[in-house]
């Protein structure tokens, strides 16, 4: 078995026992951005993964939703963000980079564009990392960071904040700005299994990993001091963050994944489908 990961702060929990020995789990990991564990899992380099929302939208034949797994807020997510040198309904016809590694983000701020903001930007594909931020002087009108470097880009003491920040005076949280507009959650990333994998192995990477996510929870003060240092951010926004986030698939969650969907239906964005979650063996 072959078994997807991002390398971002947000899946640390999911992972934390796994990592440190305490959970086994019978698979070679991955590790790999959004974007790439998608294309894995679409052509069976990869047996089970984390991937994007929009990912499970268009291409939900060849999957199998992970039951109460995800990566999802309701009302901020602090790492999904819109830097901006203007306000978002003042960026029509700019240029605005987004992230080459999330899909589910960049689709979600087109729609945020459409209806909240009513304007109509040019997206240029680029790149979020810390080290890109830090290469690129240049700012653009407005840019799409995701995952670790969005929590650097927000945090003023750190050095991509530093030289960057003051570029973009207007940030736009995506989780908040979704909530605003529906009164739902959302849901950035699910679990799936492909459905030429079989069951049973499926349903042992599954268990392992709700095992490893129920010890991460209860030990989010550990995880958070330990990433503290390679992140070069302070222990206590780390913990702040992951704590906001939900790693399960409750229904009220399900409501938000379901609407997201809908509205992406409507938008010829996605085909019409619906959820299959995995099987009990």
């Amino acid at each position: 078995m072959r078994v997807g990961r991002i390398p971002y702060l947000n899946c640390a929990p999911v992972y934390g026992a796994v990592d440190r020995g305490i959970v086994s789990l019978e698979a070679d990991l991955v590790s790999g951005i959004p974007s790439s564990l998608n294309r894995g899992m679409s052509d069976g380099t990869l047996d089970v993964s984390v991937i994007s929302a929009v990912e499970y939208a268009r291409e939900a034949g060849k999957y199998l939703l992970l039951p109460d797994l995800a990566i999802s807020c309701d009302g901020p997510v602090r790492s999904v963000m819109l830097f901006s040198t203007r306000p978002a309904s003042e960026l029509d016809g700019q240029q605005v980079m987004v992230s080459r590694s999330s899909m589910t983000s960049v689709v979600l701020l087109d729609l945020l564009f459409e209806h909240v903001w009513k304007a109509s930007p040019s997206f240029v594909p680029g790149d979020a990392e810390a080290d890109d931020l830090l290469r690129d002087q240049a700012p653009v009108a407005a840019r799409l960071v995701i995952g670790d470097a969005a929590l650097m880009l927000r945090h003023p003491a750190h050095p991509v904040a530093e030289s960057h920040g003051q570029h973009y005076p207007f940030v736009y949280d995506l989780g908040a700005e979704w909530k605003a507009w529906t009164g739902l959650p959302f849901v950035f990333a699910v679990w799936a299994a492909r459905r030429d994998v079989s069951v049973r192995s499926a349903l042992g990477v599954h268990a392992a990993l709700i095992e490893s996510r129920n010890w991460g929870l209860a030990h989010l003060d550990r995880i958070a001091d330990e990433a503290a240092a390679a992140c070069r951010l302070p222990s206590t926004i780390i913990h702040e963050y992951l704590s906001g986030l939900d790693y399960g698939l409750g229904l009220q969650y399900l409501d938000g994944l379901s609407e997201f969907f809908r509205r992406l239906e409507r938008a010829g964005k996605v085909p019409q489908g619906k959820l299959v979650f995995l099987p009990a063996a």
